[in-house]
């Protein structure tokens, strides 16, 4: 039952026809066009990318690592010969090359536990993201509100406009017959001024509005822009109640704001594991290729010297090696790592237990408002159908000269706030039970596709 309420709901929204040539965008054009196009989302798109380059060099870190060198020198004075291993002060030049690799066998478990929290730093990226997404899709709910609000003041502030003035209308042509005084005239001429006014300062309201939202979006400067209006009086309330701690069990299991948390959480506790692991000793094994090229310059050329190709192959040898590394003092730096890692587990733990409370009293504050808008728009809803109705009559009286003026006057004022309530106290109700639905589900697609 709930779904479907939302589906009709937001299918009013989105089932508006565009006229004219500028396209009006619906809620989900601006949603969608929102997560694409967002600056703030790319960057934190970038972040999720790096929190993937951090995963992948950790397991890298695992891998034997592999390595040539080579090194030419010229020499002169005292040397010792690498064929002879004799002295020689002769001038002479040599050229060496290796290759080598390293395995760690052993190091505490650290580049595992590396691995495992970059994993969850990846997790946690991911769940960030989807935060800045429903973020932004609140504010763009949020303020497309505003723009439906203004947008439904602006109407009732013309309607009275225009109201006003036909009546003024009215009364110029019985003044010119003499039925009507001319301070009848006047009276209707200062009203209809003060709805011209406040129909202008809600075409300004409205303009602001729309500005706002449009800064959202973010859109290129100078783009036209307006959103398509739905038919507020399809949109269905229902009288349901939210309990707020079904709401927050479900919203704890579901939210990402709370799953980046302890994802990060989970990371923070392989981080103090990984720093644990430098205390312990570090077993090796690696091996090693050697080779190398020696020519001396003689002023003797009669001493034959191997050629370059069968030194390399003559001088060639090889080496295997196993190490073990006892760290027995580091200048504190082991116990900082540790100590450091321990305090980040702890903030994360804090700011974990801060958000549960944070979103206990979002969700609180939502289900409260909701439970009690319903009784706020039934009876807005209520005052304005009376104040309607009572209109009509001062209407009629007025046009038949039983009501002077000022009472005309106040009771299309007191109509025009009922209307306005209404629709405020309305759409109120139609937003927080959007929100409500987001907590229920935690993701913004659930609020704008049912399926």
């Amino acid at each position: 039952m709930k779904r479907n309420v939302l589906i009709i709901i937001l299918l009013s929204m989105l089932s508006v026809h565009e006229s004219g040539a500028q396209k009006k965008w619906t809620l989900m054009d601006c949603i969608t066009y929102a997560v694409s196009n967002n600056i703030q989302l790319q960057r934190q798109r970038l972040l999720t990318e790096n929190e993937k380059v951090n995963l992948l060099k950790s397991k890298m870190d695992m891998l034997p690592n592999l390595s040539f060198e080579s090194d030419g020198r010229l020499g002169f004075g005292r040397s010792v010969n690498p064929v002879t291993n004799l002295i020689t002060f002769e001038q002479n030049v040599s050229n060496s090359y290796s290759l080598s690799s390293n395995y760690a066998l052993f190091n505490g478990f650290a580049y595992l536990n590396t691995v495992s929290a970059n994993k969850f730093m990846l997790k946690a990226g991911v769940e960030t993201e989807k935060v800045a997404t429903n973020t932004l899709v609140l504010n763009i709910l949020s303020a497309y509100h505003q723009v439906l609000y203004a947008k439904g003041i602006e109407n009732a502030a013309k309607m009275q406009y225009e109201l006003s003035q036909k009546q003024l209308f009215r009364i110029q042509k019985t003044v010119e017959t003499g039925r009507e005084s001319l301070s009848s005239q006047y009276e209707i001429e200062s009203r209809s001024s003060g709805d011209k006014l406040a129909y202008t300062v809600a075409v300004n309201t409205t303009s602001q509005a729309i500005t706002t939202l449009k800064q959202i979006l973010e859109l290129e400067p100078g783009t036209e822009f307006d959103i398509a209006t739905p038919d507020l009086d399809n949109f269905l309330i229902t009288d349901e109640i939210f309990r707020i701690d079904s709401i927050y069990d479900i919203a704890a299991q579901t939210l990402p704001r709370l799953k980046a948390i302890n994802y990060e959480l989970m990371a923070m506790e392989k981080q103090v594991a990984s720093a644990k692991g430098r205390v312990f000793p570090r077993l090796s094994v690696g091996g090693a290729i050697f080779t190398g090229y020696y020519k001396v310059f003689r002023e003797d050329a009669t001493i034959e010297q191997a050629g370059f190709w069968d030194q390399m192959k003559n001088n060639n040898s090889q080496a295997v090696y196993m190490s073990l590394q006892v760290p027995l003092f580091s200048n504190y730096t082991t116990g900082r790592n540790i100590k450091l890692a321990k305090i980040r587990l702890n903030d994360t733990e804090l700011k974990l237990e801060l958000e549960k409370n944070s979103l206990y009293t979002d969700i609180e504050n939502a289900c409260l408002e909701y439970n009690r808008g319903k009784d706020e728009y039934a009876a807005a809803r209520a005052n304005f159908e009376f104040n309607k109705k009572s209109f009509e009559v001062v209407e009629k009286k007025f046009e038949s000269g039983l009501v002077d003026v000022t009472d005309y006057s106040a009771a299309s004022t007191t109509l025009f706030r009922a209307e306005t309530e209404a629709l405020r106290t309305k759409l109120q109700l139609l937003l927080r039970r959007i929100s409500i639905q987001f907590y229920s589900t935690g993701d913004y697609q659930s609020m704008i596709n049912f399926k």
